[in-house]
């Protein structure tokens, strides 16, 4: 390629001026002189001309190939219906098509979802897959997508290149879906109340009304007939503190697009306006305000506390009237109002003729409609007025033998403690034995029912759970915790013992000894499952298309078995153990890919039509076949498609292999110009005036 380029010898504004100059002189000396003074333009012009320093410049070039991109959507909505296949065979069918383009070197580029809740991103994927691509080396850009897409440009303008941009739409013209929408959906509830949940099913080529099931930590609450694209209210009680996981799923349409958006799950997190317990002491002493302290440390827990200073049988004779004592509301607690407390401790409390018979049923009914009770017994359980003698003997795990146990011995975690979130890793536990203080009593009982924690003096039980129908039980057989709390031989963990032993009895969510936990930390996913088992089954995790993957846990602690794995999908996932049942979302719960899940043509039309390009489908309504057009290069014009093919522009590009720079205003030739057009000037002017 021959071309002349221009190096001036003085700077560009002086050139000017000077060509000016030039120019006026040519000018009064063509009015004044005639003809002539051409010449003194043309000696004039060759010293300007040899001051711009022209120069014949051939380059070497060489012809390269043309880039069209190929950006193939892989969202997760390419995945619903038909729409991943559909995409693998245009891709196969163009890399086919391209093949006999020899001047055009077609890149494929890959886009996923956008990070966080982004959605489909085809522009900042083209941008990326073009960076080492100067932008007049591209002849045109093909989408293969379903053509919901979430960054497209306010205006062709914002492209950064010239080329034609076309769109090839997957999916079909006749989609139907249906799928529910959050309206309103609480965070959080008291504990005991109702929530309001709004929300709304909607669908397209549906039946106008849909079946919808509601449940409440994987149960059935209700099942009713809900009108579609009309916002409907559910109430929900709140039954339990920590997540109530409410769900609610609409049945699928035949042949609907993904039944994974039939479905919403509201996690509400259940609050208690405050626990409430009931401290009863029998007589006082030593360890009496190691429970009221604890309990009173805690701001979320109400206490009522109550010690039995005069029993009934005491008679000294002193009036009634004259007693400070404020009477035991027997009937107020444990008739009228026990089912306000959360709980009810009975620390050394002996049965002295105080409660009658009928209120000891109502406790134990209590316990079994979901109440707890906590008994810290001590050497009154061994003996006629235990606690064991009375109606709540069938609720309480162990019956005392009559033996009290007075020597030195450190506790010790049973290997069913071991694996209970209420005494697993104690701080001090790790040690053998363990690293903490010594206690110095325990009564001897035989555990009838439930799980004994931690083992006493030769090996006696000393803390015992059991569950009771809905409500909770424990046993602790000794009044000896307060020695950890004084410090005595250094103490022991006696706060974190008790108080997990009574927010288990309240049914503190992260002390279950059966659980399923899940969260998320970007696309991993980790899984918890909690037994008291020697083993834990495979959990199934569902993705939120419906694919359904088997996980195998590992114990990484006795009783907790986990699992870590990532996902490919973005939205709300399920994970189930036996009858367990958990969520977790990778990324937002109702992610933008499974809001818009119909394909259409609407929304890219018309930045391609402003690039020159098309939108078409590749498949038509009950149509199998999939129809590719034909790739052609159009060097000219503004429109680059037809009814059975789209164009791309070639852009000429080359490689520049070598310059040769032949200078025009230097040298000989320069020179002998130069001389010529002045002595030419000097001798026709000197004939002139001869």
């Amino acid at each position: 390629m021959l071309s002349i380029s221009f190096s001036p010898l003085i700077p560009d504004y002086a050139l000017w001026a000077l060509g000016a100059v030039v120019a006026l002189l040519a000018i009064l000396a063509l009015a004044s002189r005639g003809p002539v003074a051409i010449l003194r333009a043309v000696a004039l012009g060759l010293v300007l001309l040899a001051l711009a320093n022209p120069a014949l410049v051939q380059e070497d070039r060489e012809k390269v190939k043309d880039i069209v991109a190929v950006v193939i959507d892989r969202s997760s909505s390419q995945t619903l219906g038909d729409r991943s296949p559909m995409t693998d065979q245009v891709r196969a069918e163009l890399e086919r098509r391209f093949g006999s383009l020899a001047d055009v070197d077609p890149r494929f580029i890959n886009a996923d979802d956008g990070s966080g809740d982004d959605g489909t991103r085809l522009f900042a994927a083209l941008s990326n897959g073009l960076a080492d691509v100067p932008p007049d080396r591209l002849a045109g850009v093909i989408f293969v997508t379903d053509g919901v897409v979430h960054d497209i440009p306010p205006s062709v303008e914002g492209l950064g290149f010239k080329a034609p941009l076309h769109a090839l739409i997957t999916g079909r013209p006749d989609e139907r879906d249906r799928q529910i929408k959050l309206l309103e959906a609480p965070r959080f509830g008291i504990v005991g109340k109702d929530q309001t949940i709004r929300a709304q099913v909607m669908e397209r080529g549906g039946t106008g009304s849909a079946l919808l099931t509601v449940r409440r930590d994987g149960q059935v609450l209700s099942r009713q007939q809900v009108r579609a694209d009309t916002p409907f209210s559910l109430q929900v009680r709140i039954e339990h503190g920590g997540t109530n996981v409410v769900e609610l799923e609409v049945e699928g349409l035949p042949n609907e697009l993904t039944q994974a958006n039939n479905r919403a799950v509201v996690p509400i997190e259940g609050i208690r306006e405050k626990l409430r317990v009931l401290l009863v002491s029998g007589e006082p002493h030593a360890g009496e305000r190691t429970w009221r302290n604890l309990l009173k440390s805690d701001a979320n827990v109400d206490l009522v506390h109550f010690t039995i200073l005069r029993p009934p049988e005491k008679q000294d004779g002193t009036p009634i009237n004259e007693l400070s004592l404020i009477a035991f509301p027997t009937r107020e607690l444990f008739q009228q109002k026990i089912k306000e407390f959360d709980l009810i401790i009975f620390d050394r409390y002996a049965n002295q003729s105080i409660l009658p018979s009928s209120y000891f049923e109502n406790i134990v009914r209590y316990v079994r409609e979901g109440g707890a009770i906590l008994v810290a017994a001590g050497p009154e359980f061994a003996s006629y007025g235990s606690l064991a003698q009375t109606r709540l003997a069938p609720i309480i795990p162990g019956q005392p033998n009559g033996s009290i146990i007075e020597q030195p011995y450190k506790a010790e975690i049973t290997d069913t403690g071991e694996r209970h979130p209420v005494t697993r890793d104690l701080p001090g536990s790790e040690q053998s034995p363990p690293a903490w203080g010594e206690w110095l009593r325990i009564i001897g009982s035989q555990v009838q029912s439930g799980s004994t924690l931690m083992s006493g003096a030769n090996e006696l039980p000393l803390l015992v759970l059991r569950r009771e129908d809905k409500g909770r039980v424990a046993l602790l057989l000794s009044d000896h915790a307060w020695l950890w709390a004084r410090g005595y031989q250094e103490g022991g963990p006696h706060l974190d013992l008790l108080r997990r032993l009574a927010h288990w009895l309240m049914k503190e969510p992260a002390l279950e000894e059966e659980a399923l936990r899940a969260s998320a930390q970007g696309r991993d996913i980790r899984i918890e499952r909690q037994t008291m088992q020697e083993t834990a089954a495979p959990a199934t995790l569902v993705a939120p298309s419906g694919a359904e993957s088997s996980i195998p846990l590992n114990e990484t602690r006795p009783g907790l078995f986990t699992a870590q794995v990532a996902s490919r999908e973005l939205g709300l996932h399920t994970v189930r153990s036996g009858d367990l049942i958990t969520f977790v979302s990778i990324g937002p719960a109702n992610p933008r890919e499974l809001m818009e899940v119909f394909s259409n043509t609407e929304a890219l039309a018309p930045i391609a039509e402003a690039t020159g390009g098309s939108v078409r489908r590749v498949a038509m309504a009950g149509d199998q076949s999939i129809t590719v057009p034909r790739l052609l290069a159009v060097h000219s014009g503004t429109r680059f498609s037809g009814g059975d093919w789209i164009g791309i522009k070639p852009s000429d590009s080359a490689i520049v292999r070598g310059v040769s720079v032949f200078p025009m205003a230097l040298g000989f030739v320069g020179l002998v110009l130069l001389i010529g057009s002045t002595l030419a000037a000097w001798l026709i002017e000197g004939r002139r005036r001869a």
